[in-house]
């Protein structure tokens, strides 16, 4: 059983920054890749960042400059720091993993439960 559990969201100004983190849990091999998406009301959930466990990163055109993905492989954790936020950011980011269980195994996606980001004055 794999788990991901995200922190960090809340209601942040305009301009302002917030720093979301991420930790993966349970029978785990290898993280083969970790990343951050959002979705927001009425829309479909998109790609914000993802970063491998060699540390290749790759950013939405629209946080490029602003968001920055970084990742403990020690501990199993991602983190996004946010900075320049605006009310467009607003959404609910989910974290995910692409997970290997077991040496030579397929690999899974796995989603946490998702931590809600307002930027709001």
């Amino acid at each position: 059983q794999v788990q991901l559990v995200e922190s960090g969201g809340g209601l942040v100004q305009p301009g302002g920054s917030l720093s979301l983190s991420c930790a993966a849990s349970g029978s785990i091999f290898s993280i083969i890749a970790m990343g951050w998406y959002r979705q927001a009301p009425g829309k479909q959930r998109e790609l914000v960042a993802t970063i491998t466990n060699g540390g290749i990163t790759n950013y939405a055109d629209s946080v490029k400059g602003r968001f920055t993905i970084a990742r403990d492989n020690a501990k199993n954790m991602v983190y996004l720091h946010m900075n320049s936020l605006k009310p467009e950011d607003t959404a609910v980011y989910y974290c995910n993993a692409l997970i290997r269980l077991r040496n030579g195994g397929p690999s899974y996606s796995y989603w946490g439960q998702g931590t809600q980001v307002t930027v709001s004055s």
